[in-house]
């Protein structure tokens, strides 16, 4: 993709990385492809990759096939299965008329509490928000006031999305694209950037990374910014959360989504757990009331226990472990004409797949012929065409997949 950002009345190259309305000369490799946007003067989006790329596209994509939403399998998207015993929850939310009624509670008093109890922290140093996506808006927003943000590269392109909103600016992190299954693993170490965004597990890739890799950064950076969306569905992965270093580090912050552990990404409910001073900032610039009433009360009949969200959760690993290691299994004794496929080691509930060749002919077909949806990864910094993220689905839906898969190279006389 060729980029260009408008700065006064000049067009600067592709390789020059505008932010807060000034030039900077960027790395090749990130100047090429800035994620899923790319900045111009002030922080103002200028070009970007088409929405289609993202993941979670159902409405459009349907509409764009002629066919309804739920003749679609989605693996584009990273969710958890949606367990009957959460749609009978979600159902009696939505008989609270009463509540719906009313306007939600600016405080969102009883379901902070909720989520204070889930990991032994006082209400103050918790802040629900409109999903992840609402709260890494008001985390670029400390971020772009701190200094430049290292970005990991491949990484969500949500992160730069949020800076470009502040005209924040932001250098690449570049990880490698070769690991084992050994988790947790120890995350290479950062570029120099008073802020640090990290991921853990890591979105595209699935890694899991040590706390013991993680801790030491907070005395080195002015900010550290910790996506744990993905933490609760990745087995042993609360061990390796920072949120018990919270009270002593007031530059961290962690940010998790309910959404995608209950597999309820369309309600959008997510939260902020960090210093109390900065989440009440936070609270001040944002709108009055950011999280709807359904959403609120979901959250609160879903989190008043403990023990059943942690039961929940030991259910969706176990999901994730035995879902994960079938799909790779099979996945990895698949050629085609695009080569071998190789899916990587993931912990959580995505496989980051390497094809020899473009596989971007290989997701249309698979849209186009069998109404499945992959995601197309060169939204993320540092991938190309020959590379997909695959979300785990059920027995039936991978497998649905994986005929759809064989069908394919069939038809164009490839061994499977």
């Amino acid at each position: 993709m060729k980029c260009f950002a408008l700065v006064g009345k000049a067009l600067l190259p592709a390789d020059v990385w505008v932010v807060a309305g000034l030039p900077h000369r960027a790395p090749e490799a990130t100047a090429s492809r800035l994620g899923a946007w790319c900045v111009g003067g002030m922080g103002v989006p200028v070009v970007g990759l088409s929405s289609e790329l993202h993941g979670g596209n159902l409405a459009a994509r349907a509409a764009a096939l002629g066919v309804r939403s739920h003749h679609l399998l989605d693996a584009s998207a990273s969710l958890a299965p949606l367990r009957p015993a959460v749609a009978l929850e979600l159902w009696r939310s939505s008989l609270d008329l009463a509540g719906l009624r009313a306007y939600p509670d600016r405080a969102h008093s009883v379901l902070r509490v909720a989520i204070a109890r889930l990991h032994g922290l006082d209400p103050a140093w918790v802040l629900p928000g409109n999903g992840a996506a609402e709260l890494f808006t008001w985390a670029a927003r400390d971020a772009a006031a701190a200094g430049v943000s290292a970005l990991p590269a491949p990484g969500f392109a949500d992160y730069g999305r949020a800076l470009v909103c502040w005209g924040g600016a932001a250098l690449p992190w570049a990880l490698p694209l070769h690991w084992d299954a050994a988790f947790p693993q120890v995350l290479p170490a950062p570029p120099a950037a008073q802020v640090l965004w990290i991921t853990n597990p890591h979105n595209p890739t699935g890694q899991l990374w040590s706390r013991e890799s993680l801790a030491p950064l907070l005395a080195r950076h002015q900010l550290v910014i910790v996506d744990e969306a993905f933490l609760p569905l990745a087995a042993g992965g609360e061990a390796q959360s920072l949120i018990p270093l919270l009270a002593e580090h007031p530059n961290l912050v962690v940010i998790r989504s309910l959404t995608k552990l209950y597999g309820l990404a369309g309600l959008r409910l997510g939260y902020a757990l960090a210093a109390p001073e900065r989440l009440a900032r936070w609270a001040a610039w944002r709108d009055p009331w950011p999280i709807n009433g359904l959403a609120v009360a979901l959250g609160q009949r879903l989190l008043r226990s403990p023990a059943r969200y942690q039961r929940h959760c030991a259910w969706v690993q176990a999901w994730c472990a035995r879902e994960g290691a079938w799909l790779a299994q099979r996945l990895a004794g698949l050629r085609g004409p695009w080569g071998v496929l190789t899916p990587l080691p993931s912990a959580v509930n995505y496989l980051l797949v390497r094809g020899e060749g473009s596989l971007v002919p290989l997701r249309q077909s698979l849209e186009q012929r069998h109404r499945i949806l992959l995601r197309d990864c060169r939204s993320f910094d540092g991938l190309d065409e020959c590379w997909l993220r695959i979300g785990l689905q059920s027995r039936r839906g991978n497998r649905r997949l994986l005929r759809a898969l064989r069908h394919e190279w069939a038809l164009l006389g490839a061994p499977c």
